[in-house]
């Protein structure tokens, strides 16, 4: 089965199928690896305000720019509005600052990160409340919140528009109120996880889907730590039906689970900092999995009961109205 290595947006263009993932990314690190990544070939980038990694990011892409080694249009960057901007007012604010975090002019996929609100404090993207819960701000208005999203295409300072986190009932009360329809939703979605209805629901809406987490999340360990919650990480990695589907073709459960993901028409942002990783995991259009292999991978889906993450590491964050997973 061939695969397309782009995804089309409705009249916003072309999404590459393969991205490059930048979530607990920073600093030398990930100047290193960014560098790495596009020298191996990527060239869709995803980001997001909270992941305070963007100026990294931007000094990266200037420097490639500045060297003629590609042109602003040859990139995909995709970044997203954080839980404190998630008001009216705070669209065109935290817009701006990614725009100049990443020393660009334009967003070509900029994404609402959340459906929850915290409460806007400067200097402080995970507010609390003296009781140590998130500071969180009920008055959350979707439909108002995308308003300023179109404005923003209006002013050409992005080119597509669209959500993360959300579920169906938000998604569709957005796209009842649209004037510009989403174009892409972001979701954990992995082997274990495959959130078919949510899929079905997102073609039958002409949105396409991005899958993050799609090895699995390894990493997820440690930031829930970070947040004093501990819990056991699926090693989807090693899965035997995963290891043997990877013996059969010469590949790596990762190339086979990127794949798994790519095949069924969904778009794919694995994360690595390791040099044989990020040019392996941009090695998956070289074979093709059987309907067999599609089989198996396919019944590896264990529902809701496997979603990694829920953001329950943030204290009261279910108290939020809008609150997307009870």
């Amino acid at each position: 089965m061939a695969v397309n290595m782009f995804v089309d947006l409705p009249g916003c263009g072309k999404m590459p199928v393969l991205g490059y993932g930048t979530w607990q990314s920073k600093d030398s690190e990930l100047e290193n690896a960014l560098e790495l990544a596009l020298e191996a070939g990527y060239r869709h980038i995803d980001t997001a305000y909270v992941y305070e990694n963007e100026k990294v990011i931007g000094n990266v892409i200037h420097r490639w720019i500045s060297a003629d080694k590609l042109k602003r249009e040859d990139l995909f960057l995709v970044t997203k509005l954080p839980p404190s901007g998630n008001r009216p007012e705070g669209v065109a604010k935290f817009l701006k600052r990614s725009l100049e975090n990443l020393r660009v002019t334009y967003i070509d996929l900029y994404l609402i990160h959340l459906p929850m609100a915290f409460k806007d404090i400067e200097g402080d993207l995970h507010p609390t409340t003296p009781e140590g819960e998130m500071d969180i701000d009920v008055t959350t208005n979707h439909v108002a919140i995308w308003k300023e999203m179109e404005s923003q295409v209006d002013a050409g300072l992005v080119k597509a528009i669209g959500i993360s986190n959300f579920n169906q009932n938000q998604i569709q009360r957005i796209i009842d109120h649209a004037r510009i329809k989403p174009v892409n939703l972001q979701i954990e979605l992995h082997a274990y996880f495959q959130q078919k209805g949510m899929v079905n629901f997102c073609r039958a809406n002409n949105i396409s889907v991005t899958c993050y987490s799609p090895l699995g999340t390894p990493g997820l360990g440690k930031f829930m730590a970070a947040f004093g919650t501990h819990m056991e990480m699926p090693d989807i990695l090693n899965n035997p039906m995963v290891t043997k589907i990877a013996a059969k073709w010469n590949k790596s459960g990762a190339q086979v689970l990127i794949r798994h993901c790519i095949q069924k028409g969904l778009i794919a942002i694995p994360k690595s900092v390791t040099a044989s990783r990020i040019k392996e995991n941009i090695n998956i259009f070289d074979f093709n999995l059987d309907d067999h292999d599609m089989d198996v991978l396919n019944n590896l889906d264990q529902g809701a009961i496997a979603r990694l993450l829920d953001f329950s590491a943030f204290p009261g964050i279910k108290k939020h109205p809008e609150y997307p997973f009870h």
